[in-house]
């Protein structure tokens, strides 16, 4: 009874020591104090899980055959968005920096110089202190009071982890932290430019703004603001995890950014190696000759597929990943540059080619890659495997985004 006593207490005091985070039991434990991390499952986000994929064509195309060379790549698992971005889902950033600004001109600040959000900002009665977030009157149409979107600019960072390697610590960390401002609001009168003898200043007028638009994907957002919004979205969740007390929020999670190519086009195929179309078969109709995509199945033959442009994004099935629109609707921003002989040389685990182009820089080093095709584009653009890019800097009434995020674990499946 004596030795199931002193057991007791010594078992008891080393679970103690233990629990406490000491480290002076002699024992190799590692550190005891680390914060719990259980995974997490972003809203509207879905799991794509770690595989292989095929890369390149998936029907015969000769034109595009050194383009899109076949091969074998392996992807490590992420979540991406269900949908592609939506209107109002991007007004809430947009927003954000709207609020800043008044808050700014109203003089509320909190410590070290931050935004005090606790302060009241009624936009519906706005205080005359926030004037200046508005056009002058020189500038009001018909009188209106409206907000002068120029002034919504937001700077947004990015680590340079590529030259920070091969520096081999060489250098100073800052100067691999790269900064950029860019004005968030999206260029609504794309609808205008994008089309030549074509009257389609409605959708300027309303496509981001009325509330029939809401659900349906923001245009109009060119690669350095889909990256702002990115960078905007993981401070927003930092903020947030911290606030309610999560200590390892900041430090285990990854950030929200744009998929890179490959993991694109691994999520649109929904699990179907080789499969043509998100939906696995080789045409666009389904047994009872529905459509089952957005896109321009004839010429000059917009609606037929039910939209005469973008459409809902959550409107026709999604894939087997549970993802909507991976062809048509809007085409969509990845991170990778595009090179016309990439395949030839990139590696076949996780493959991205990344450039940080400058303004100054050539225009064709700042092609960026777009995939899943459009509103306005033949069925040959909505293929997964087809390649296709737009300059970094282009605003277009039919180029998208998403978000991904990496998933750090295994599986999902172990955190359940």
């Amino acid at each position: 009874m004596k030795n199931f006593y002193r057991i007791f207490v010594f078992t008891f005091i080393v679970l103690t020591l233990a629990a406490c985070g000491s480290q002076d039991t002699g024992q190799l434990t590692g550190v005891l104090s680390r914060p719990k991390w259980k995974g997490i499952n972003p809203y509207g986000m879905v799991y794509v899980p770690s595989g292989t994929l095929h890369i390149g064509p998936s029907d015969q195309d000769v034109n595009h055959s050194l383009v899109q060379r076949q091969r074998a790549i392996s992807i490590q698992g992420f979540y991406m968005d269900d949908t592609e971005i939506t209107n109002n889902e991007y007004r809430q950033f947009v927003y954000y920096i709207r609020d800043s600004l008044g808050h700014m001109l109203l003089g509320h600040e909190g410590e070290n110089g931050n935004v005090d959000w606790e302060q009241e900002l009624d936009w519906t009665e706005p205080d005359e202190g926030v004037d200046g977030i508005y056009y002058s009157e020189g500038e009001r149409f018909a009188g209106r009071k409206e907000y002068d979107t120029r002034k919504f600019v937001y700077e947004y960072q990015w680590y340079d982890w590529k030259a920070a390697a091969y520096d081999r610590y060489k250098s100073n960390r800052r100067d691999f932290i790269k900064k950029d401002k860019v004005a968030v609001y999206p260029d609504t009168l794309c609808w205008v430019r994008d089309f030549t003898y074509s009257y389609n200043e409605p959708m300027t007028r309303n496509y981001f703004w009325h509330p029939a638009f809401d659900d349906y994907p923001v245009v109009g957002v060119n690669w350095k603001q889909a990256n702002a919004f990115c960078y905007w979205r993981t401070k927003l969740w930092n903020e947030y995890e911290a606030s309610n007390g999560n200590k390892g929020a900041q430090v285990n999670s990854e950030d929200f950014r744009l998929p890179t190519e490959h993991e694109w086009e691994y999520a649109a195929r929904g699990g179907r190696d080789m499969a043509p179309y998100p939906w696995g078969g080789y045409y666009v109709r389904n047994a009872k000759g529905c459509l089952l995509a957005n896109f321009k199945p004839g010429r000059g033959n917009y609606p037929e597929d039910g939209g005469l442009y973008t459409v809902r994004a959550t409107a026709y099935f999604p894939n087997d990943y549970g993802l909507y629109n991976m062809s048509g609707n809007v085409s969509e921003w990845t991170s990778s540059s595009f090179n016309e002989n990439a395949y030839s040389f990139q590696h076949d685990l996780n493959p991205d080619i990344r450039y940080d182009a400058q303004d100054d820089d050539p225009e064709s080093w700042k092609r960026k890659v777009i995939r899943g095709g459009s509103w306005k584009d033949i069925a040959f653009f909505i293929q997964t495997g087809t390649r296709h890019w737009e300059y970094q800097d282009t605003t277009k009434s039919y180029v998208g985004f998403r978000s991904a995020l990496t998933f750090l674990g295994r599986s999902a499946e172990d955190f359940n």
